[in-house]
């Protein structure tokens, strides 16, 4: 009792935090994990099965371990640390210029994180359309390169690789934001100091005094490159318009959710995926912590 005395306000103003969080990740997180226990069609009560559907996943899905998993993983490698890199380049060139400027460019460099979506379908899709009315198949062919239109987007020799291409354009999200006010933020004594003590060129500069002054932007970078790659799911379906994807090119972990989950009712055999992906989450963000967290 003392201590709620104590502390009453303090309680009182993170109550609507612990509820939403409650609410919307602890329940629902609690809820997947025990329905990847169980048979679940969505119309019958959940029935207990144990670890049949792990065991099911990791032996009996084929699409599972030959396109699923090897696709995530692929593109994950390719787009967590190619976006991230590319926003730390990106948000420490920008501020290396004048103000206004630098305004105007990061409006820009983030403007398709919150457009992505709508502009996957309109500007993406009409790029790589499969006829003479797409602007890649239209250059091509005028430049002698294809002598009939290729479907970019239907095609398993393309897909995954416009699915990267797509998701690094539209990578500049709230982890670019954090790096560049991460970058400003830097005390510039620390710069001069640095030079003082034997720095000698720009790259010195980034390795021994930027990265390590803004590690909790890293960090939070590298967290949200983590979740915002394994969380891609839309963009093979969006652009090749099925799920699955044209012979499971383009097949990501949440694809395979979605198809199990809201396709074939398979709620339980759903959730077990879920709980793989939300591991695969965890350990890859360990790692981040490991190399940008505060380990005193």
């Amino acid at each position: 009792m003392t201590f709620l005395k104590k502390h009453h306000s303090t309680l009182v103003f993170l109550m609507p935090y612990v509820l939403m969080f409650s609410l919307f990740i602890i329940i629902p997180v609690a809820i997947a994990i025990g329905l990847s226990f169980s048979y679940f069609n969505a119309i019958e009560p959940p029935s207990f099965n144990g670890l049949e559907n792990y065991v099911n996943v990791l032996t009996q899905d084929n699409v599972f371990m030959r396109n699923v998993l090897p696709n995530t993983l692929i593109f994950a490698l390719v787009v967590g640390p190619g976006g991230y890199i590319l926003s730390f380049i990106l948000a420490w060139m920008l501020a290396q210029i004048p103000r206004l400027p630098r305004i105007v460019f990061a409006l820009v460099l983030y403007s398709p994180s919150m457009t992505a979506g709508i502009a996957m379908a309109v500007v993406w899709r009409i790029i790589f359309s499969g006829d003479q009315t797409g602007y890649l198949n239209a250059l091509l062919i005028n430049l002698g390169v294809i002598y009939e239109p290729l479907q970019f987007l239907q095609s398993p020799n393309y897909l995954m690789t416009i699915m990267i291409v797509v998701t690094l354009w539209g990578s500049m999200g709230v982890g670019f934001l954090a790096m560049l006010s991460g970058v400003l933020n830097i005390n510039s004594e620390i710069y001069e100091a640095g030079y003082i003590d034997g720095i000698k060129n720009r790259f010195q500069e980034i390795i021994y005094i930027t990265i390590p002054s803004m590690r909790p932007q890293m960090l939070f970078g590298a967290v949200m490159a983590i979740v915002t790659t394994f969380q891609a799911g839309a963009i093979g379906v969006q652009l090749s318009g099925a799920n699955p994807t044209p012979q499971n090119a383009g097949q990501l972990m949440v694809n395979h959710i979605e198809d199990y989950g809201f396709i074939r009712y398979e709620m339980g055999y759903a959730a077990a995926i879920s709980v793989l992906l939300l591991l695969f989450i965890y350990l890859f963000s360990k790692l981040a912590w490991r190399l940008f967290g505060d380990n005193d």
